[in-house]
């Protein structure tokens, strides 16, 4: 399993969305967004080298970063973990403290039926 902190996720959405990228277009992306120059933006991704997140190819003038994960794959996985370490693993227990906090807007609850209705289905 991968962990990504918060910064690290904003650099893997940019690269799920396009790649391969520069670490100058990634900083160019993000510098308004967060402030970080290009030497966090390096930072970040030897980091995220280190846990085998992205990986790079030598380009012609500089290295092409791009995901090794895929976004579901990702997703799913801080999805568990959240549910884990908050919920103790009920998934049940999260609903119902988003339906007592009045936390879910009618479309949300809709898409829910909707997902549920599906996962019936398949069964």
């Amino acid at each position: 399993m991968i962990k990504l902190s918060d910064a690290e996720w904003r650099i893997m959405v940019r690269l799920w969305e396009s790649s391969p990228k520069t670490i100058t277009e990634l900083t160019a992306e993000l510098r308004e967004e967060t402030g970080w120059t290009k030497h966090t933006v390096i930072s970040f991704l030897n980091r995220m080298v280190d846990k085998q997140a992205v990986s790079y190819q030598e380009g012609k003038r500089a290295k092409l970063y791009y995901p090794k994960i895929q976004e579901e794959e990702a997703q799913l996985q801080e999805a568990e973990s959240f549910l884990q370490r908050v919920f103790r693993g009920n998934i049940g227990l999260m609903m119902n403290t988003m339906v007592d906090k009045k936390a879910l807007s009618k479309g949300e609850i809709e898409e829910l039926y909707e997902i549920l209705r599906k996962a019936e289905e398949e069964k």
